[in-house]
């Protein structure tokens, strides 16, 4: 099991969340995703080890920026 924790830059709304949600949910063997609009934090827990350049390519196609 892998668990990833970045900063996710550029969110503004709930749509925003979703979008990161989504893209990053698409990874193979992710199982959960958690992004706090407030903070910015993502959390990403996967049955597979997580390539954090896979993360942030996800995070770059929703139209956001990892830190």
């Amino acid at each position: 099991m892998g668990t990833f924790t970045g900063t996710v830059v550029g969110m503004t709304c709930g749509h925003c969340v979703a979008s990161v949600t989504e893209e990053v949910g698409e990874i193979a063997g992710v199982r959960d995703v958690a992004v706090d609009l407030e903070s910015g934090s993502l959390t990403v827990t996967s049955e597979l080890p997580l390539d954090p350049d896979v993360v942030r390519d996800a995070v770059v196609e929703a139209g956001y920026r990892l830190r």
